[in-house]
């Protein structure tokens, strides 16, 4: 590991230079970020590195796609906890679908290891699960409670409302990452936003990136009194710095194109 002029941590793998990039999860009503999600892209002094899992995971075995997981979220937690805007928020960092598989025993203990010998607070980092298969479920509960014991906080995403609400009951996550094209039956998915603030569990509506999508999250919130959490590009392109306030106008244009009844569905 070595660390570029600005004090980002580098790592190497498979002759790439890998580094971290942020995008905020936001409440919609105010806009605050409550969390950052972290993402691995080639080094670029620009900031404008690529995303590597699509080239690295398709040439790596199981093993060195373990090791370039648990690489990533030690390069994320490192860039995360090194800048003042983390002391208000969580650190989301992704599971790869192919850990739950290959990883066995007290996988979780590891990553919490490794955190403590840097000396970086496990307990603001939430560890997002990939969406699995209704058969895969079992798998995902064992890996869940594994990081669960160690301290660690989890989040799931899910492919669909009905989906969601099965996770709500069955693995009591932090939070549940929900695709926001799947916003189709507003009485559904605020009955599950009801459930879940009850239980103090987080539904994140992430892959905004339309005006139209906008309008669907502002009815949404317009129909239940609990907070809507929102991640995408109308807020946040990822970048290596973390960003209290967003960054992109495209928000601004699309409120200010909303309030005048400018924009297509």
């Amino acid at each position: 590991m070595s660390f570029d002029a600005d004090g980002r941590a580098l790592g190497r793998f498979v002759n790439s230079t890998l580094t971290s990039s942020f995008q905020a999860i936001r409440a919609l009503d105010d806009g605050r970020a409550l969390g950052y999600e972290g993402f691995a892209r080639s080094y670029s002094a620009t900031d404008q590195g690529l995303s590597i899992w699509n080239l690295l995971d398709r040439t790596v075995t199981d093993l060195e796609s373990t090791e370039l997981d648990r690489l990533v979220r030690m390069l994320h937690a490192i860039n995360f906890f090194r800048q003042p805007a983390a002391q208000s928020a969580d650190l989301f960092v992704s599971v790869h679908a192919r850990l739950l598989a290959t990883v066995p025993g007290n996988h979780g203990n590891t990553f919490r290891r490794i955190l403590e010998s840097l000396e970086l607070p496990h307990e603001r980092v939430v560890l997002q699960m990939p969406a699995v298969t209704q058969d895969q479920n079992w798998i995902l509960n064992v890996v869940a409670e594994n990081y669960c014991s160690n301290g660690f906080r989890i989040a799931v995403n899910a492919n669909s409302v009905q989906e969601a609400q099965i996770l709500l009951d069955h693995v009591r996550p932090e939070a549940i990452k929900l695709d926001v094209r799947q916003i189709i039956d507003f009485p559904a998915t605020a009955t599950l936003l009801a459930e879940a603030a009850a239980r103090n569990i987080q539904i994140i509506f992430k892959r905004a990136e339309t005006a139209s999508q906008l309008l669907a999250l502002q009815a949404l919130g317009g129909e239940s009194v609990h907070t809507i959490h929102v991640q995408g590009f109308l807020w946040d392109l990822p970048h290596a710095l973390l960003s209290p306030v967003a960054r992109s106008g495209t928000l601004v244009r699309a409120t200010e194109a909303s309030a005048q009844g400018k924009i297509a569905a």
